[in-house]
This record gives structure tokens, sequence and C-alpha cells, in this order.
């Protein structure tokens, strides 16, 4: 049984809380309300204590029954914090550091998982600021699950009522059960691109952002892994909680997956490494007059394929970044560097190529194939874990399974 605080704010969409509570319940989970003071104004806080059983959270400062800062032990004993409704206004506390109710000070003692439904009116879902404060809770791994679109209770049409009670309830028995799945292992995720210079001004490299990678490495560390991240040049906030390791060119990137791959059992080849490199780097800037007209290249270490010739019992992740025939170029890889399981996508689909929070892929695999449709970076990184250890885990039940042999049996 899992203990969910369930936190309600201020939103015509806060009377389907009761009926996510009661579901949760019927699925065997402990549920705890934490209210704003808004939320107030549409449900009561009678109803979600007769229903839940247990005193509404509701005044920051008021102290447990057994004399205990509510904030902090009731953020010790969750295994999920869902928000449902979260508005427009609970979304930028959480995003900014904002504590000053309930709960978002719950929120900001709370290490486990968090799970957010937003509702609201079309016009504010899609305010800039809403959506950035949506990709920053999103970058620190927080789930968000997608308001549906219809009429609004403001009589609008768009984008913004709260989903439906089995998808808020599916996305957080989702997130229950990820917990520490991946406890034990010792994953080496690579991300970013690589740098390969012409002079020292000038270089060669590729679009990726490292944030499909970065995503790949939290997910894997909130996880319970122990992760090794191997990052390009990008822009991104070191993440925390694991140990990460900056490379400039290929060559570079190879040498440290090369070291940190010799304990791994599970490598992730996300980065978008650069397939060649200038033949001679030039000592001084190239000048307009007298420089060559023609750029040599060679070509640069293949590290997937590397890792696939003295693979041992490491899973093998592959990433395709295509802009043709994904499906079959992704087989082919594959088949071609012994992996485990490759993530294609076509980088010139909008909203799936580099630089944004949001990608579409293919997970595929020897015995098929699944698609996950466009959505954020890290929410994809969450399902490219539950692939992997869906495989691991039917590798594992197959290797354990009785063998039957035909014959009789002496006795």
């Amino acid at each position: 049984m899992a203990v969910v605080v369930l936190g309600v704010t201020g939103c015509i969409g806060a009377y389907k809380a009761c009926e996510v509570l009661r579901e949760l319940q019927r699925r065997g989970h402990d549920v705890h309300v934490v209210m704003t003071e808004h939320a107030t104004r549409f449900v009561s806080a009678m109803t979600f204590e007769a229903l839940s059983r247990h005193p509404v959270f509701l005044d920051q400062f008021a102290l447990g029954s057994e004399g205990d800062i509510r904030h902090i032990s009731l953020a010790d004993t969750a295994d999920l914090l869902l928000v449902a409704p979260a508005t427009a206004n609970i979304i930028g506390k959480f995003a900014r550091g904002i504590a000053d109710d309930a709960l978002s000070t719950l929120y900001t003692a709370t290490t486990g998982p968090v799970v957010v439904a937003p509702a609201m009116n079309v016009n504010m879902f899609s305010h800039p600021a809403v959506l950035e404060n949506l990709e920053i809770l999103e970058a620190r791994g927080v789930g968000v699950v997608e308001p549906g679109s219809g009429y609004l209770a403001c009589g609008w049409l768009g984008k913004g009522r709260l989903a439906e009670v089995p998808e808020i309830v599916a996305a957080a028995e989702r997130v229950l059960a990820r917990g520490a799945s991946l406890a034990g292992e010792m994953v080496v995720v690579t991300a970013g691109p690589t740098v390969e210079d012409i002079d020292p001004v000038r270089f060669v490299s590729n679009r990726s952002s490292g944030r499909m990678g970065y995503r790949l490495a939290e997910a894997a560390r909130d996880r319970g892994a122990r992760v090794v991240l191997v990052s390009g040049p990008t822009a991104l906030p070191e993440p925390l909680g694991m140990e990460v390791v900056h490379v400039r060119s290929a060559e570079e990137m190879a040498r440290a997956v090369e070291e940190k791959a010799k304990d791994a059992t599970i490598v992730a080849m996300a980065a978008a490494v650069s397939d060649y490199r200038p033949a001679v780097v030039a000592p001084a800037k190239l000048k307009k007059k007298d420089g060559p007209e023609a750029l040599e290249l060679v070509r640069t270490t293949d590290i997937l394929r590397g890792l696939g010739a003295s693979k041992g019992g490491r899973f093998l992740i592959g990433f395709a970044a295509e802009t043709d025939a994904v499906r079959a170029n992704a087989r082919a890889k594959l088949a071609d560097k012994k992996l485990d399981l490759i993530v294609a996508n076509d980088v010139g689909r909008s909203g799936a190529g580099f630089g944004g929070e949001t990608n579409a892929a293919l997970l595929i695999d020897a015995g098929g194939e699944v698609e996950v449709p466009l959505t954020s970076k890290r929410d994809l990184a969450e399902r490219i874990w539950d692939r992997v250890i869906e495989m691991r885990g039917a590798a594992k039940a197959t290797a354990t399974a009785p063998r039957r042999h035909g014959g009789t049996e002496n006795g």
C-alpha cells in the first residue's frame, strides 16, 4: 500500500479530486489530502476528511497530532505527491520555489516523485509563463498529466480541462510502480554533441542540446541507479546526484565511455557523436586569404560499435536521429551494432528534433517496437526505462524458467 498525498487547489475541477481520491483508495492506496485556501471555496475540507479518514492539511503552521511539523512529516511519508487540479498559481509557486502555504511548503520538502494535473482557462494554459513553469517542473522530474480539450467551465473552447480521473490515476500508478526499479544498476549515459576543432576558433559539431541524455540520466537516478553522465558541451545545468564527466571531442568521449562502462550494467548512448573530424587541427586561426578551400575529414571512433563488440552482460541502448526511412535505418543499426534497444526519432518532425523539451520516438528491439507519441523528453526517458525494465524482466524470467526435456525420467 502506497501513501499518496493528494494536493487540491482552487479550481472548478476540484470536485474531480474526490473521485481521484476514491479511485486511489479502491486500488489500495492510503490517501492524505492537502488543500490550498482557495480550494476550500469549491469543496470543503470536511468532504475530504470524510473520504480520506485523515485530517486535511490546510494550515502550514498547525502541528500534527503528535506535535510533528506537518509539511515535513507528510512529505517524509509520502510515496507520491499528486496535485489534481493544479492551477497556474501553484505551478508557478512550485517552479519558482515559493513556499507560502501548506501545499507549496510541502512540495519544497518533498524528495519523492511528484505529479501535477494542470487545469485552467485555455489562454492561461498557453501563456508563456505557464508553459515555461511546466518545462521547469518537467526538467526536475515532475510528471505532468496533460489537460483535456473541449468546453471549459468558463465557457471557452480549448485545452485546459482537468484530465479525466482514469488518466490521472493511471499516471499516478505508473510513477508509483517505477519506484526504485533501477536500484543496484550502474548506468552510463552519454549526452550532448561532440565538438571537433578546425582551428582555435572554428569547429565542426551538430545541433544536439543534450536534453534527451540529461533527462535519461536524471530519470535513472530517480529510479535508484548509480549514474555516470558523460556529456559533451551543453548549456544545461549539471544534474545533481550523479557523476558527470565533461568531454569535448568524439575521441575524448570514447575514452571516457571505455573507462566508465567497465562496471556498467546498462549503457545508453544518447549523445550525438560527430562521425567525422578534421584530419589536421590548425595551430592558429586560418585566414581567409591563405586558408584551405576544402576541409579534409576523417572518421571518428564508432563508440557504439565498440560497445557492441565487447558487450558482455551489459544492456546496450542506442539512439538513431533520422530524417528519412526512420524505422528501416534504426532496425539496421540495432542489428549491426548488437544493441538491445534503439530509440529512433525523426529529427525533421516539428517538436521532435534537436533543442526543444519535447520528442517522439520508436523504441525498437529484436522482438518488436513501441511508439511513443510527442511528449516531454523527461516522459520519453521514463518510457525508455520502463521498456528496459520490462525487457530485462522478461529475459530473467526466460532464463530461470524450468526446462522441459523429452523422453522419460529416471526415478
